[in-house]
Protein backbone atom coordinates (compact mmCIF):
# COMPACT_ATOMS: atom_id res chain seq x y z
CA UNK A 1 0.00 0.00 0.00
CA UNK A 2 1.19 3.87 -1.27
CA UNK A 3 2.00 6.26 1.85
CA UNK A 4 -0.13 9.15 1.46
CA UNK A 5 1.08 12.55 2.19
CA UNK A 6 -0.67 11.83 5.50
CA UNK A 7 1.09 9.13 6.24
CA UNK A 8 4.55 10.66 5.61
CA UNK A 9 3.54 13.61 8.29
CA UNK A 10 2.49 10.79 10.96
CA UNK A 11 6.05 9.13 10.13
CA UNK A 12 8.01 12.17 10.68
CA UNK A 13 5.87 13.01 13.69
CA UNK A 14 7.59 9.24 15.13
CA UNK A 15 11.20 9.95 14.31
CA UNK A 16 13.92 10.84 16.47
CA UNK A 17 16.35 13.18 14.74
CA UNK A 18 19.94 12.35 15.05
CA UNK A 19 22.44 15.82 14.57
CA UNK A 20 25.24 14.49 16.10
CA UNK A 21 28.67 13.99 14.70
CA UNK A 22 29.94 9.90 14.29
CA UNK A 23 33.51 9.42 15.58
CA UNK A 24 34.67 6.10 17.01
CA UNK A 25 31.64 4.18 16.36
CA UNK A 26 29.61 6.64 18.52
CA UNK A 27 27.52 9.80 18.30
CA UNK A 28 29.30 12.91 19.49
CA UNK A 29 28.79 16.39 19.66
CA UNK A 30 31.58 18.80 18.35
CA UNK A 31 34.18 19.83 20.72
CA UNK A 32 32.85 23.57 20.09
CA UNK A 33 29.39 21.96 21.05
CA UNK A 34 28.42 24.42 17.77
CA UNK A 35 25.68 23.73 16.11
CA UNK A 36 23.64 25.00 12.96
CA UNK A 37 19.85 24.64 12.01
CA UNK A 38 18.59 22.37 9.58
CA UNK A 39 15.42 23.38 7.86
CA UNK A 40 13.34 21.79 5.62
CA UNK A 41 12.76 23.61 2.35
CA UNK A 42 9.69 21.70 2.00
CA UNK A 43 7.66 24.09 4.31
CA UNK A 44 10.55 25.83 6.48
CA UNK A 45 9.59 23.59 9.67
CA UNK A 46 12.61 23.01 11.93
CA UNK A 47 14.57 19.67 11.67
CA UNK A 48 17.52 19.12 13.70
CA UNK A 49 20.29 21.24 15.67
CA UNK A 50 23.06 19.37 13.76
CA UNK A 51 26.85 19.57 15.21
CA UNK A 52 29.26 22.04 13.53
CA UNK A 53 32.30 20.09 13.43
CA UNK A 54 35.78 22.02 12.57
CA UNK A 55 39.26 20.95 12.65
CA UNK A 56 39.57 20.12 16.08
CA UNK A 57 36.91 17.56 15.03
CA UNK A 58 38.36 16.90 11.99
CA UNK A 59 41.53 15.90 13.88
CA UNK A 60 40.53 13.59 15.98
CA UNK A 61 38.61 11.90 13.79
CA UNK A 62 41.27 11.41 11.48
CA UNK A 63 43.31 9.99 14.05
CA UNK A 64 40.68 7.81 14.78
CA UNK A 65 40.06 6.71 11.22
CA UNK A 66 43.81 5.96 11.07
CA UNK A 67 44.11 3.89 13.99
CA UNK A 68 41.24 1.56 12.88
CA UNK A 69 43.61 1.47 9.33
CA UNK A 70 46.96 0.57 10.84
CA UNK A 71 45.54 -2.24 13.26
CA UNK A 72 44.32 -4.06 10.50
CA UNK A 73 40.79 -4.63 11.84
CA UNK A 74 39.40 -3.83 8.36
CA UNK A 75 42.38 -2.92 6.02
CA UNK A 76 43.62 -7.34 6.60
CA UNK A 77 40.20 -8.51 6.27
CA UNK A 78 39.29 -11.22 3.76
CA UNK A 79 37.88 -9.64 1.42
CA UNK A 80 35.36 -12.08 1.31
CA UNK A 81 34.65 -10.81 4.64
CA UNK A 82 34.48 -7.31 3.81
CA UNK A 83 32.11 -7.96 1.01
CA UNK A 84 29.15 -9.93 3.45
CA UNK A 85 29.18 -6.98 5.96
CA UNK A 86 28.94 -4.39 3.30
CA UNK A 87 25.78 -6.54 1.89
CA UNK A 88 24.51 -6.70 5.40
CA UNK A 89 25.10 -2.56 5.66
CA UNK A 90 22.76 -2.63 1.95
CA UNK A 91 20.19 -4.77 3.81
CA UNK A 92 19.93 -2.14 6.47
CA UNK A 93 19.30 0.83 4.03
CA UNK A 94 16.81 -1.19 2.59
CA UNK A 95 15.33 -2.35 5.82
CA UNK A 96 15.02 1.29 6.77
CA UNK A 97 14.21 2.45 3.74
CA UNK A 98 11.23 4.90 4.17
CA UNK A 99 12.59 6.10 7.55
CA UNK A 100 15.82 7.22 5.03
CA UNK A 101 13.89 8.44 2.39
CA UNK A 102 11.79 10.48 4.54
CA UNK A 103 14.96 12.22 5.99
CA UNK A 104 16.42 12.34 2.14
CA UNK A 105 12.98 14.38 1.45
CA UNK A 106 12.75 17.11 4.34
CA UNK A 107 16.29 17.62 4.14
CA UNK A 108 16.86 18.20 0.54
CA UNK A 109 13.11 18.81 -0.87
CA UNK A 110 13.12 16.09 -3.28
CA UNK A 111 9.91 14.17 -4.01
CA UNK A 112 9.23 11.54 -1.44
CA UNK A 113 8.44 9.34 -4.65
CA UNK A 114 12.11 10.34 -5.98
CA UNK A 115 13.54 8.92 -2.70
CA UNK A 116 11.62 5.73 -2.37
CA UNK A 117 12.26 4.80 -5.69
CA UNK A 118 15.74 6.17 -6.76
CA UNK A 119 17.67 7.72 -3.92
CA UNK A 120 17.49 4.54 -1.26
CA UNK A 121 18.00 1.56 -3.36
CA UNK A 122 20.29 3.01 -5.53
CA UNK A 123 22.84 4.00 -2.35
CA UNK A 124 22.06 -0.03 -1.17
CA UNK A 125 22.96 -1.45 -4.95
CA UNK A 126 26.17 0.63 -4.84
CA UNK A 127 27.23 -0.79 -1.67
CA UNK A 128 26.20 -3.97 -2.40
CA UNK A 129 27.68 -3.99 -6.30
CA UNK A 130 31.09 -3.02 -4.66
CA UNK A 131 30.72 -5.54 -2.45
CA UNK A 132 30.87 -8.01 -4.71
CA UNK A 133 33.16 -6.88 -7.00
CA UNK A 134 35.85 -6.56 -4.58
CA UNK A 135 36.53 -10.84 -4.42
CA UNK A 136 36.81 -10.83 -7.85
CA UNK A 137 39.46 -7.81 -8.86
CA UNK A 138 43.16 -10.01 -9.14
CA UNK A 139 46.73 -8.82 -9.14
CA UNK A 140 48.91 -9.45 -11.11
CA UNK A 141 52.24 -11.37 -12.10
CA UNK A 142 54.49 -9.81 -14.30
CA UNK A 143 56.00 -11.79 -16.94
CA UNK A 144 59.53 -12.02 -16.24
CA UNK A 145 63.10 -14.00 -17.00
CA UNK A 146 62.97 -17.09 -14.93
CA UNK A 147 64.94 -15.99 -11.90
CA UNK A 148 62.64 -13.18 -11.36
CA UNK A 149 59.01 -13.04 -10.19
CA UNK A 150 57.13 -9.53 -10.57
CA UNK A 151 53.91 -9.20 -8.25
CA UNK A 152 51.74 -6.54 -9.07
CA UNK A 153 49.47 -5.80 -6.11
CA UNK A 154 46.75 -3.14 -5.08
CA UNK A 155 46.45 -1.76 -1.42
CA UNK A 156 44.10 0.34 0.02
CA UNK A 157 45.13 3.90 0.01
CA UNK A 158 44.90 4.17 3.62
CA UNK A 159 42.51 6.92 4.83
CA UNK A 160 39.85 8.47 2.34
CA UNK A 161 37.74 12.12 3.36
CA UNK A 162 34.91 12.64 0.82
CA UNK A 163 33.05 15.76 1.03
CA UNK A 164 29.68 14.92 -0.56
CA UNK A 165 26.90 17.45 -2.39
CA UNK A 166 23.62 17.81 -0.85
CA UNK A 167 21.18 17.49 -4.47
CA UNK A 168 21.88 13.19 -4.09
CA UNK A 169 22.88 13.33 -0.46
CA UNK A 170 23.62 9.58 -0.24
CA UNK A 171 23.65 8.68 -3.53
CA UNK A 172 26.76 10.77 -4.21
CA UNK A 173 28.05 9.29 -0.95
CA UNK A 174 27.48 5.48 -1.77
CA UNK A 175 29.58 6.21 -4.69
CA UNK A 176 32.57 7.47 -2.75
CA UNK A 177 32.01 5.06 0.45
CA UNK A 178 31.28 1.99 -0.87
CA UNK A 179 34.23 1.27 -3.28
CA UNK A 180 36.58 2.98 -0.48
CA UNK A 181 35.27 0.36 2.22
CA UNK A 182 34.85 -2.33 -0.22
CA UNK A 183 39.31 -1.86 -0.49
CA UNK A 184 39.85 -1.72 2.87
CA UNK A 185 40.48 2.02 3.69
CA UNK A 186 39.37 4.07 6.33
CA UNK A 187 36.73 7.00 5.60
CA UNK A 188 35.58 10.19 6.74
CA UNK A 189 32.37 11.49 5.01
CA UNK A 190 31.85 14.96 5.42
CA UNK A 191 28.25 15.67 3.80
CA UNK A 192 26.69 19.27 2.72
CA UNK A 193 25.58 21.25 5.90
CA UNK A 194 22.08 21.43 3.60
CA UNK A 195 21.46 17.67 3.94
CA UNK A 196 23.28 15.93 6.70
CA UNK A 197 20.85 13.70 8.59
CA UNK A 198 20.77 10.47 6.09
CA UNK A 199 24.60 10.90 6.07
CA UNK A 200 24.36 10.99 9.92
CA UNK A 201 21.87 8.03 10.07
CA UNK A 202 23.75 5.55 8.23
CA UNK A 203 26.88 5.75 10.46
CA UNK A 204 25.10 3.64 13.15
CA UNK A 205 23.81 1.09 10.19
CA UNK A 206 26.98 0.90 8.99
CA UNK A 207 27.92 -0.19 12.88
CA UNK A 208 25.73 -2.00 13.00
CA UNK A 209 26.06 -4.20 10.04
CA UNK A 210 29.77 -4.91 11.37
CA UNK A 211 31.67 -1.77 10.26
CA UNK A 212 34.26 -1.75 12.64
CA UNK A 213 33.93 1.30 14.74
CA UNK A 214 36.71 4.22 13.46
CA UNK A 215 36.14 2.84 10.08
CA UNK A 216 33.14 4.67 9.09
CA UNK A 217 32.84 8.41 10.52
CA UNK A 218 30.65 11.27 9.76
CA UNK A 219 31.74 14.62 10.42
CA UNK A 220 28.34 17.46 9.57
CA UNK A 221 29.59 21.12 9.40
CA UNK A 222 30.87 23.50 7.34
CA UNK A 223 33.23 23.58 4.43
CA UNK A 224 34.67 26.28 4.68
CA UNK A 225 35.80 25.05 8.62
CA UNK A 226 35.96 21.09 8.31
CA UNK A 227 35.41 20.36 4.62
CA UNK A 228 38.61 22.63 4.84
CA UNK A 229 40.58 21.09 7.57
CA UNK A 230 39.93 17.23 5.82
CA UNK A 231 41.60 18.85 2.93
CA UNK A 232 44.62 20.41 4.51
CA UNK A 233 45.05 17.53 6.78
CA UNK A 234 48.44 15.91 6.25
CA UNK A 235 47.75 12.42 7.69
CA UNK A 236 44.38 12.24 4.86
CA UNK A 237 45.60 10.61 2.00
CA UNK A 238 42.54 10.41 -0.38
CA UNK A 239 40.00 13.17 -0.82
CA UNK A 240 37.19 12.56 -2.74
CA UNK A 241 34.82 15.35 -3.71
CA UNK A 242 31.67 16.71 -6.17
CA UNK A 243 30.32 19.65 -6.19
CA UNK A 244 30.98 23.17 -7.62
CA UNK A 245 34.03 23.69 -9.99
CA UNK A 246 35.04 26.51 -8.28
CA UNK A 247 35.72 24.85 -4.48
CA UNK A 248 37.66 21.71 -6.48
CA UNK A 249 40.11 23.91 -8.03
CA UNK A 250 40.59 25.28 -3.53
CA UNK A 251 40.59 21.66 -2.69
CA UNK A 252 44.01 20.84 -5.73
CA UNK A 253 45.43 24.10 -4.22
CA UNK A 254 44.99 22.24 -0.25
CA UNK A 255 46.29 19.25 -1.43
CA UNK A 256 49.38 20.65 -2.94
CA UNK A 257 49.96 23.22 0.32
CA UNK A 258 49.58 19.84 2.39
CA UNK A 259 50.71 16.52 1.89
CA UNK A 260 49.78 15.98 -2.27
CA UNK A 261 47.07 13.95 -1.24
CA UNK A 262 45.47 12.35 -4.34
CA UNK A 263 42.69 14.52 -5.03
CA UNK A 264 39.59 12.89 -7.00
CA UNK A 265 37.13 15.77 -8.24
CA UNK A 266 33.38 15.40 -9.77
CA UNK A 267 32.57 19.25 -10.37
CA UNK A 268 30.58 21.33 -12.55
CA UNK A 269 28.70 20.56 -16.04
CA UNK A 270 26.84 22.58 -18.55
CA UNK A 271 25.33 19.25 -19.97
CA UNK A 272 24.40 19.75 -23.90
CA UNK A 273 21.46 17.63 -25.34
CA UNK A 274 21.50 17.36 -29.06
CA UNK A 275 18.26 17.13 -31.14
CA UNK A 276 18.84 16.13 -34.72
CA UNK A 277 16.28 16.31 -37.15
CA UNK A 278 16.54 12.76 -38.01
CA UNK A 279 15.74 11.90 -34.18
CA UNK A 280 13.67 8.70 -34.18
CA UNK A 281 11.23 9.96 -32.05
CA UNK A 282 10.62 13.85 -31.20
CA UNK A 283 7.80 13.23 -28.97
CA UNK A 284 10.56 10.94 -26.70
CA UNK A 285 13.24 13.72 -27.19
CA UNK A 286 11.37 16.33 -26.05
CA UNK A 287 9.92 14.29 -22.88
CA UNK A 288 13.79 13.66 -22.03
CA UNK A 289 14.67 16.74 -22.35
CA UNK A 290 12.01 18.44 -19.75
CA UNK A 291 13.14 15.54 -17.38
CA UNK A 292 16.65 16.16 -17.90
CA UNK A 293 16.27 19.74 -16.43
CA UNK A 294 13.22 19.26 -14.40
CA UNK A 295 14.26 15.31 -12.39
CA UNK A 296 15.16 16.15 -8.86
CA UNK A 297 14.10 20.14 -9.06
CA UNK A 298 16.88 20.77 -12.00
CA UNK A 299 19.68 19.97 -9.17
CA UNK A 300 21.69 17.43 -10.78
CA UNK A 301 24.76 17.84 -12.02
CA UNK A 302 24.19 16.77 -15.47
CA UNK A 303 20.82 18.27 -16.17
CA UNK A 304 20.52 18.88 -19.88
CA UNK A 305 20.45 22.43 -19.38
CA UNK A 306 21.68 23.29 -23.06
CA UNK A 307 19.19 22.12 -25.85
CA UNK A 308 20.21 22.11 -29.20
CA UNK A 309 17.97 21.64 -31.93
CA UNK A 310 18.22 21.68 -35.33
CA UNK A 311 16.28 24.86 -36.62
CA UNK A 312 14.25 22.33 -39.41
CA UNK A 313 12.58 20.93 -36.72
CA UNK A 314 12.34 23.64 -34.45
CA UNK A 315 8.70 24.77 -34.64
CA UNK A 316 7.89 20.94 -34.39
CA UNK A 317 9.90 20.67 -31.50
CA UNK A 318 9.30 23.60 -29.23
CA UNK A 319 5.25 22.66 -28.46
CA UNK A 320 6.05 19.04 -28.03
CA UNK A 321 8.83 20.14 -25.20
CA UNK A 322 6.42 22.81 -23.46
CA UNK A 323 3.76 19.74 -23.43
CA UNK A 324 6.06 17.56 -22.07
CA UNK A 325 7.10 20.21 -19.42
CA UNK A 326 3.19 19.72 -18.46
CA UNK A 327 4.00 16.54 -16.15
CA UNK A 328 7.18 18.58 -13.97
CA UNK A 329 4.54 20.46 -11.86
CA UNK A 330 5.70 21.88 -8.02
CA UNK A 331 4.04 20.13 -5.41
CA UNK A 332 4.44 19.59 -1.46
CA UNK A 333 7.71 16.80 -1.70
CA UNK A 334 5.88 14.59 0.76
CA UNK A 335 2.83 14.08 -2.08
CA UNK A 336 3.67 11.13 -3.85
CA UNK A 337 2.41 12.34 -6.96
CA UNK A 338 5.03 15.35 -6.77
CA UNK A 339 7.44 15.51 -9.51
CA UNK A 340 9.00 18.80 -8.40
CA UNK A 341 9.82 19.20 -4.99
CA UNK A 342 11.13 21.99 -3.32
CA UNK A 343 14.33 23.61 -4.22
CA UNK A 344 17.20 22.87 -1.45
CA UNK A 345 17.43 26.65 0.36
CA UNK A 346 16.96 30.14 0.01
CA UNK A 347 20.25 31.01 -1.30
CA UNK A 348 19.45 28.21 -3.73
CA UNK A 349 16.02 29.65 -4.38
CA UNK A 350 17.49 33.33 -4.74
CA UNK A 351 20.27 31.89 -7.21
CA UNK A 352 18.15 29.94 -9.74
CA UNK A 353 15.37 33.18 -9.37
CA UNK A 354 18.32 35.30 -10.61
CA UNK A 355 19.60 33.37 -13.31
CA UNK A 356 16.28 33.60 -14.91
CA UNK A 357 16.28 37.52 -14.67
CA UNK A 358 19.50 37.63 -16.05
CA UNK A 359 18.11 35.76 -19.51
CA UNK A 360 15.67 37.98 -19.52
CA UNK A 361 17.85 40.71 -19.38
CA UNK A 362 20.30 39.54 -22.17
CA UNK A 363 17.25 39.06 -24.64
CA UNK A 364 16.54 35.40 -24.30
CA UNK A 365 12.37 34.78 -24.38
CA UNK A 366 10.93 33.17 -21.67
CA UNK A 367 8.40 30.75 -22.74
CA UNK A 368 7.78 28.52 -19.66
CA UNK A 369 7.51 28.83 -16.52
CA UNK A 370 10.39 30.76 -14.24
CA UNK A 371 7.90 31.61 -11.78
CA UNK A 372 8.31 30.80 -8.14
CA UNK A 373 5.40 29.31 -6.68
CA UNK A 374 3.62 27.63 -3.86
CA UNK A 375 4.76 30.35 -1.09
CA UNK A 376 1.91 29.94 0.72
CA UNK A 377 3.64 26.20 1.88
CA UNK A 378 6.10 27.77 3.27
CA UNK A 379 8.50 26.08 0.90
CA UNK A 380 11.32 26.72 -1.83
CA UNK A 381 9.42 26.05 -5.13
CA UNK A 382 10.35 27.51 -8.93
CA UNK A 383 8.41 26.34 -11.69
CA UNK A 384 10.49 24.36 -14.56
CA UNK A 385 11.69 27.26 -16.90
CA UNK A 386 12.44 27.23 -20.47
CA UNK A 387 14.22 30.15 -22.82
CA UNK A 388 14.26 30.43 -26.17
CA UNK A 389 16.45 32.47 -28.64
CA UNK A 390 18.99 31.55 -26.35
CA UNK A 391 23.01 31.98 -27.84
CA UNK A 392 25.99 30.08 -26.68
CA UNK A 393 27.18 33.19 -24.93
CA UNK A 394 24.37 33.94 -22.84
CA UNK A 395 25.34 33.97 -18.94
CA UNK A 396 23.06 31.07 -18.86
CA UNK A 397 23.70 28.95 -21.12
CA UNK A 398 27.48 29.38 -20.20
CA UNK A 399 27.28 29.22 -16.32
CA UNK A 400 25.68 26.39 -13.70
CA UNK A 401 23.02 27.41 -12.80
CA UNK A 402 21.92 23.83 -10.38
CA UNK A 403 18.22 24.48 -11.18
CA UNK A 404 15.43 23.75 -13.60
CA UNK A 405 16.09 26.51 -16.38
CA UNK A 406 16.50 24.92 -19.79
CA UNK A 407 18.49 27.32 -22.22
CA UNK A 408 17.28 26.08 -26.13
CA UNK A 409 19.55 26.87 -28.68
CA UNK A 410 19.23 26.43 -32.47
CA UNK A 411 21.88 24.68 -34.87
CA UNK A 412 21.80 24.16 -38.64
CA UNK A 413 24.69 21.72 -39.25
CA UNK A 414 26.20 18.79 -37.42
CA UNK A 415 29.68 20.83 -37.25
CA UNK A 416 27.80 24.06 -35.85
CA UNK A 417 26.29 21.53 -33.27
CA UNK A 418 29.51 20.09 -31.90
CA UNK A 419 31.29 23.60 -31.79
CA UNK A 420 28.22 24.93 -30.09
CA UNK A 421 28.26 21.71 -27.70
CA UNK A 422 31.73 21.76 -26.93
CA UNK A 423 32.44 25.82 -26.56
CA UNK A 424 32.32 25.41 -22.55
CA UNK A 425 34.67 25.22 -19.42
CA UNK A 426 32.46 22.10 -18.46
CA UNK A 427 32.62 18.44 -20.23
CA UNK A 428 30.54 15.94 -17.59
CA UNK A 429 27.78 14.67 -20.23
CA UNK A 430 25.45 15.29 -23.19
CA UNK A 431 23.06 13.28 -24.89
CA UNK A 432 22.39 12.63 -28.74
CA UNK A 433 19.34 12.32 -31.06
CA UNK A 434 19.43 10.54 -34.37
CA UNK A 435 18.54 7.50 -36.54
CA UNK A 436 21.81 7.83 -37.98
CA UNK A 437 24.14 5.22 -36.14
CA UNK A 438 27.47 6.48 -38.08
CA UNK A 439 26.24 10.07 -37.53
CA UNK A 440 25.56 8.88 -33.74
CA UNK A 441 29.50 7.57 -33.40
CA UNK A 442 31.14 10.37 -34.86
CA UNK A 443 29.03 13.41 -33.13
CA UNK A 444 30.11 11.43 -29.98
CA UNK A 445 33.27 10.79 -30.28
CA UNK A 446 33.43 14.23 -31.07
CA UNK A 447 32.08 15.40 -28.00
CA UNK A 448 34.20 15.92 -24.86
CA UNK A 449 32.02 14.64 -21.74
CA UNK A 450 32.71 11.70 -19.97
CA UNK A 451 29.31 10.67 -20.09
CA UNK A 452 27.50 10.61 -23.82
CA UNK A 453 23.79 9.17 -24.18
CA UNK A 454 22.26 8.44 -27.25
CA UNK A 455 18.56 8.82 -28.27
CA UNK A 456 17.98 8.81 -24.03
CA UNK A 457 19.10 11.13 -21.37
CA UNK A 458 20.77 10.19 -18.33
CA UNK A 459 21.63 6.55 -19.06
CA UNK A 460 23.77 3.88 -17.34
CA UNK A 461 24.22 2.24 -13.99
CA UNK A 462 27.14 0.76 -11.41
CA UNK A 463 28.78 -1.08 -14.44
CA UNK A 464 29.25 2.46 -16.35
CA UNK A 465 32.29 5.04 -14.75
CA UNK A 466 30.86 8.53 -14.36
CA UNK A 467 33.15 11.27 -14.39
CA UNK A 468 33.75 14.25 -16.14
CA UNK A 469 36.44 15.80 -19.14
CA UNK A 470 37.79 19.69 -18.62
CA UNK A 471 36.48 21.37 -15.59
CA UNK A 472 33.83 18.80 -14.78
CA UNK A 473 36.92 17.37 -12.66
CA UNK A 474 39.30 14.29 -13.17
CA UNK A 475 38.96 10.48 -12.08
CA UNK A 476 35.53 7.99 -12.01
CA UNK A 477 32.51 7.60 -10.04
CA UNK A 478 31.11 3.96 -10.26
CA UNK A 479 31.79 0.68 -11.73
CA UNK A 480 35.27 -0.95 -11.84
CA UNK A 481 37.43 2.11 -12.31
CA UNK A 482 36.14 3.58 -9.12
CA UNK A 483 38.51 1.22 -7.08
CA UNK A 484 41.68 2.90 -8.66
CA UNK A 485 40.71 6.10 -6.50
CA UNK A 486 41.19 4.54 -3.39
CA UNK A 487 44.35 2.08 -4.16
CA UNK A 488 47.52 1.93 -4.80
CA UNK A 489 49.54 -0.39 -6.82
CA UNK A 490 52.79 -1.76 -5.60
CA UNK A 491 55.04 -3.63 -7.33
CA UNK A 492 57.33 -6.31 -6.04
CA UNK A 493 60.08 -7.44 -7.82
CA UNK A 494 61.75 -11.28 -6.19
CA UNK A 495 65.00 -12.67 -7.07
CA UNK A 496 64.64 -16.28 -6.93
Amino acid sequence: MTNTRSDWEQRFQSLTLEGRAFIDGQYCSALSRDTFECMSPVDGRFLAAVASTDEADANVAVQVARRAFESGVWAKLAPAERKRILIRFADLILANQEELALLETLDMGKPISDSMAIDIPATANAIRWNAEAIDKIYDEVAPTPHDQLGLITREPAGVVAAIVPWNFPLIMASWKFAPALAAGNSFILKPSEKSPLTAIRIAQLALDAGIPKGVFNVLPGFGHTVGKALALHMDVDVLAFTGSTAIAKQLLIYAGQSNMKRVWLEAGGKSPNVVFADAPDLRAAAQAAASGIAFNQGEVCTAGSRLLVERSIREQFIPLLVEALQAWKPGHALDPATTVGAVVDQRQLESVLRYISIGKEQGAELIAGGNRTLEDTGGLYVEPAIFDGVTNAMTIAREEIFGPVLSLITFDTAEEALAIANDSIFGLAAGVWTSNLSKAHTFARGLRAGSVWVNQYDGGDMTAPFGGFKQSGNGRDKSLHAFDKYTELKATWIKL
